[in-house]
């Protein structure tokens, strides 16, 4: 029993450094389902408990009482008008002003215990203490305030206080639902090389979310087309993204071009959209959570 108990704690210490795990769990006993079930369970109990204790009593921003889904809505409606005919809309935005999910104190051990992936609850979990101001779980955790995962999007209570003119971080995280969600997943015929919401080349996701997210911004806080150029200006002498998938130039490049135009959404969907080589009907893509960073000062 001690032979075996010693490499389960080696094992359960690894994933609360790094949030990586044995996908067979062989440090436990049994068949391959009974190693799965019992190595989760406690691999999420472990996290939960070390969250709490590096949550030292320490509390997140405080967060309003209003109508969650009503300031998604809100949030993303001109991001999914640029994109989308009168006759999509509707049911692009059913799935989008349910999507956002503020990982707060009351909720950050349900999802630990009921997500499907230990991998991304080690993520959240390290979101939710950076809310917080404390220690993160490893050397390797990153410090985010949100996070992407095929229709969820993870959100810091730090959105309602940052002080970022071109940030929002509910946009961020949308723009990903749009290349993560096949469009008959939501009740939309599938079209001739569409597959997904939009086609947005693999490499240029990130750029495509910081894109909108800025974009969001200026078209929210601009007093008509001179304006949203200036502070399209403003945006590209001051921005900097410190995510290596997404450069600073580009993203003030595009902004720039997109608050030049009538419907800059459709710009920013044209310069990140993938080549299409003759003859090739499809473009392959691969699901993964996509993290926004803390904002550069």
């Amino acid at each position: 029993m001690d032979h075996m108990r010693e490499p389960i704690s080696v094992e359960i210490e690894r994933y609360l450094r790094t949030g990586d795990a044995d996908p067979l769990y062989r440090a436990w006993p049994g068949d391959i389902i009974e190693r799965g079930q019992r190595a989760c369970r406690e691999l999420r109990e472990a996290l939960g408990s070390d969250v709490k204790r590096l949550a030292g009593g320490r509390t997140h921003a405080s967060m309003p009482t209003g109508d969650m889904v009503a300031l998604t809505r809100r949030k993303v409606t001109p991001m999914v008008n640029g994109f989308f005919p009168r006759t999509e809309r509707d049911a692009v935005l059913a799935v989008l002003e349910r999507s956002v999910l503020f990982v707060t104190s009351d909720n950050i051990n349900a999802i630990i215990l009921e997500h499907d992936s230990i991998s991304t609850v080690w993520t959240v979990a390290n979101l939710y203490l950076e809310s917080l101001g404390g220690p993160l779980l490893g050397d390797e955790a990153e410090p985010i305030v949100g996070l992407n995962e095929h229709m969820t999007s993870y959100v810091s209570p730090a959105y309602f206080h940052e002080d970022n003119l071109f940030a929002d971080f509910i946009v961020h995280e949308a723009a990903h639902v749009f290349h993560n969600c096949k469009r008959r997943t939501i009740g939309l015929p599938e079209k001739r090389r569409r597959e997904w919401l939009l086609d947005i080349a693999f490499g240029k996701r990130e750029t495509f979310a910081y894109s909108c997210e800025a974009y969001s911004r200026i078209l929210e806080c601009a007093d008509g087309p001179a304006d949203r150029r200036r502070l399209a200006d403003e945006f590209a002498a001051n921005v900097r993204i410190s995510d290596v998938h997404a450069d600073s130039a580009e993203v003030a490049s595009i902004v720039r071009d997109a608050a030049s135009m009538r419907n800059g959404w459709r710009v920013i969907l044209a310069r990140c959209a993938p080549a299409r080589p003759k003859g090739r009907e499809t473009t392959t893509y691969h699901l993964e959570p996509a993290a926004i960073p803390l904002p550069s000062t």
